[in-house]
């Protein structure tokens, strides 16, 4: 983050004021009479007049405080800054509401209901409680961050809608299900079936299908346009501000996907302490089932957008590269950040018919994956899960015969097709992530040959271990001539996992 002036904290609203003050004790001491017509304060335009009347305070006092930022720091011509004496505290953030259900009972009430019923009608008002948190924040985050930067011009419409999908066609989705709970709560505060209610609305969440897939554009979007100086500033002050609860942008556009997850657990929490003979049971155990099918089409939808995402990043240097396979692969099975032997950062992608080593490299301003080497199709692929010491890793040709360090976390994948020879002794950072990719080139290896063996090879004899020092020095080689005509490896991006059948849950 950039290092702010004394404009960093919120200016409180007093500073408004006391320019006011100033423009009036000017007037005043002046001995001849202006005839100039000056421009009331209040009539420009502010991020106070571009954010919608909310219920929030905070949010119009926000707009009020930052007005002067945005129009060259707020300063009059010719009227004195009085010096600060003290830097302005900085507001509290907002804090939700966390009332349970019990609270909302009068001490005679609680008396009327059983344990199990109040810890089922608990784990009902969370489910509506949420509801109410999330409509809150899809209006905030559209409001407090979309109509403003698009009525300053700080991003284009194209622009924001790519980073905030349609927010507006969510909100009502869950407005009606907390409308119909509402309608379904008692006098005393008691919601006697749900079951029903949450079968027939659950298969509306298919909505979310297109929204969760671009989230991995829309991130790479939102991270590229915050290198613009205005963007950054305007998203600073927002989380400075009360309204944000000290979360960013991101915080807010991925609240609707962690939001999802949440259904099945709070179904079966409810259902948990649902007697087997009341009439939701049946219904909540269908409830179940249909949000388990709607998460798991959304996660096959997000894993090929994501897939494909990365797939149209890819840089060839040579269209000989081209695996034609390429196009078949529908699913990321995990990639991340390695190093060579010969210690370059490469970013290696297991999808799921082919293994590709790359360089990351930035093309106006757009981040891409050269291609190194040739993919290897997995069909192809042999892993070995090599032992802390049984290589050394140099930076360079004489590196290879020194007395480098002994490499830790390491294994070697190479291709059994002889006409390409290729072989990638790769290291990772530490023991957790070695055992990950070990556990993910196995299985997809497992798909392609099922009844072959085992794809880790017996430890090799000391001759086979030359020979392969000999081949790993000429490949060395070739990567350092390489090298020279190919742009540096971009900054760190960590490990990522995304396993064929992992949850959005990840």
């Amino acid at each position: 983050m950039v290092a702010y002036d004394e404009l960093g904290s919120l200016v409180p609203v007093k500073r408004t004021l006391q320019v006011i003050d100033y423009q009036n004790q000017a007037n005043k001491e002046s001995e001849e009479p202006s005839n100039k017509r000056v421009r009331p304060l209040g009539r420009v335009t502010s991020l106070a007049n571009l954010i919608s009347p909310v219920k929030n305070g905070a949010v119009r006092r926000f707009g009020q405080t930052i007005q002067a930022s945005f129009r060259g720091d707020g300063k009059l011509p010719g009227v004195p800054q009085k010096p600060c004496s003290k830097a302005a505290a900085p507001t509290p953030p907002k804090r939700r509401n966390s009332t349970l259900w019990s609270e909302t009972l009068d001490v005679h009430q609680k008396g009327t209901f059983s344990t199990k019923e109040i810890k089922r009608q608990e784990a009902i008002f969370e489910l509506s409680r949420g509801e109410q948190d999330l409509i809150e924040d899809l209006q905030l985050a559209r409001k407090a961050y979309h109509d403003p930067m698009l009525k300053l011009s700080i991003m284009s419409e194209e622009e924001l809608t790519h980073i905030f999908g349609n927010l507006d066609a969510y909100i009502p989705l869950h407005e009606d299900l907390l409308a119909q709970l509402s309608k379904a709560t008692e006098a005393d505060g008691t919601v006697g079936q749900i079951g029903q209610i949450v079968v027939s609305w659950l298969p509306r969440l298919n909505a979310y299908k297109d929204y969760c897939s671009n989230q991995l554009a829309a991130k790479a979007l939102l991270d590229q346009k915050k290198q613009d100086r205005r963007v950054q500033d305007f998203l600073q002050r927002c989380l400075e501000s009360p309204f944000s609860r000290k979360l960013d942008l991101w915080s807010f556009l991925d609240i609707p996907r962690s939001r999802l997850v949440k259904y099945p657990l709070l179904l079966k929490e409810i259902l948990r302490h649902t007697p087997p003979e009341h009439p939701d049971a049946a219904s909540l155990e269908e409830a179940i089932t249909i949000i388990q099918g709607v998460l798991s089409d959304i996660n096959m939808k997000k894993g090929e957008s994501e897939c494909q995402y990365y797939i149209d990043k890819l840089e060839y240097l040579d269209e000989r590269q081209r695996d034609p396979r390429i196009e078949q692969c529908k699913s990321l099975l995990c990639h991340g950040e390695l190093r060579n032997k010969s210690g370059t950062k490469l970013h290696v992608f297991l999808f799921t018919e082919l293994l590709v080593l790359t360089r990351p490299v930035t093309r106006n301003e757009r981040q891409c994956f050269q291609v190194y080497r040739q993919p290897i199709a997995v069909q192809d692929l042999v892993l070995e899960d090599l032992q802390d010491g049984d290589v050394r890793m140099g930076g360079s040709f004489r590196g290879a015969f020194s007395n480098a360090d002994k490499a830790k976390n390491i294994f070697r994948v190479r291709s059994q097709d002889p006409s390409q020879a290729q072989s990638h002794t790769l290291q990772v950072n530490d023991v957790f992530h070695k055992q990950q990719w070990l556990n993910c080139v196995r299985s997809a290896i497992s798909v392609h040959r099922p009844l072959s063996e085992p794809s880790t090879p017996s430890p090799p004899t000391s001759d086979t271990r030359s020979k392969r020092r000999t081949s790993s020095v000429s490949a060395i080689i070739l990567m350092e001539e390489t090298d020279e005509n190919c742009p540096q490896p971009a900054s760190h991006v960590g490990l990522v996992f995304m396993c064929l059948r992992v949850s959005i849950l990840l």
